[in-house]
């Protein structure tokens, strides 16, 4: 694994090369709103004190309070939603409509499908790619923030099922093998979009052509939406469940990506020297 000379004493756990700074021709340190410069501001002075490895755990787990009050605040919401007969109206008539179109060999499929992202299927898939994406490149930034990535998630959904404490549909309505506990949000679907989606981030940093850019976060999106149309046709969530853990789960996303900017933009300044009024 690469060493950072900058970082005695800790491996260079995160040492990339500074080509790893841009997603094709979009500097990855370089903030172009207001918002973000100010907050890039604020992480290279605080860096000065703790270091930017400290950093980036601080923002993580700073993100993560944030990101979990948002599963609270989804709570919120849903109780609003049903109260009114909102969205939640939906629930029922798209779990019929999933019943009209089954059959034995898509089932098969789907079960297939849905169990990528269960509690076994999701922590082999995401560690494989973690372990084989740090050997191919000797660095261990994959295996970090996937690791990240994957605790914070499984936080947001032990929180949001248990804030909220909703039942599965009736197992008369779904394809067995029946799933237990609370229904809300749908954590197949949460751990894909956050899995796939720091997968899909940390590939199109290597990646030089647009189109295989395009093509790497396309799959990435693919399979975090399909995860969740296959927990609905299975039956073993409404689509509330499923529209609330899509959102959660690019909210953590965003997180993670932004705490991982704002790592390589105090590591850029500390290299560079760059005085702290040149971050754009």
């Amino acid at each position: 694994m690469n060493a950072d000379p900058d970082e005695p004493g800790l491996g260079g756990a995160l040492a990339e090369p500074a080509a790893q700074d841009y997603i094709g021709g979009r500097d990855l340190t370089r903030w172009r709103t207001g918002a973000g410069r100010a907050v890039a501001h604020l992480a290279v002075r605080a860096a000065r004190w703790v270091g930017p490895h400290w950093l980036l755990a601080l923002t993580l787990l700073a993100g993560l309070v944030l990101v979990g009050s948002f599963t609270a605040l989804a709570a919120e919401v849903y109780d609003a939603v049903v109260e009114s007969d909102g969205v939640a109206v939906l629930d029922p008539m798209v779990l019929h409509a999933a019943e009209a179109v089954r059959t034995g060999p898509l089932n098969a499929v789907v079960i297939a499908y849905t169990n990528l992202g269960g509690p076994v299927g999701m922590p082999i898939l995401a560690t494989a790619v973690a372990v084989l994406l740090a050997v191919a490149w000797r660095q261990w930034t994959p295996v970090l923030l996937m690791a990240a990535t994957a605790a914070g998630s499984l936080a947001m959904t032990t929180v949001g099922k248990a804030v909220v404490g909703r039942s599965r549909p009736l197992e008369i309505d779904a394809v067995p093998p029946f799933e237990h506990g609370y229904s809300f949000p749908s954590g197949h679907t949460l751990n894909a979009v956050a899995i796939a989606g720091v997968a899909a981030y940390l590939l199109v940093r290597r990646q030089h052509r647009a189109r295989t850019r395009i093509v790497t976060v396309a799959a990435a999106a693919a399979f975090a939406f399909l995860m969740g149309l296959s927990r609905v046709y299975l039956g073993l969530h409404w689509l509330t469940d499923v529209l609330v853990a899509w959102a959660l789960g690019l909210a953590w996303l965003v997180t993670v990506i932004t705490a991982h900017r704002l790592f390589l933009t105090v590591r850029r300044r500390r290299t560079d020297a760059v005085p702290d009024n040149n971050i754009q």
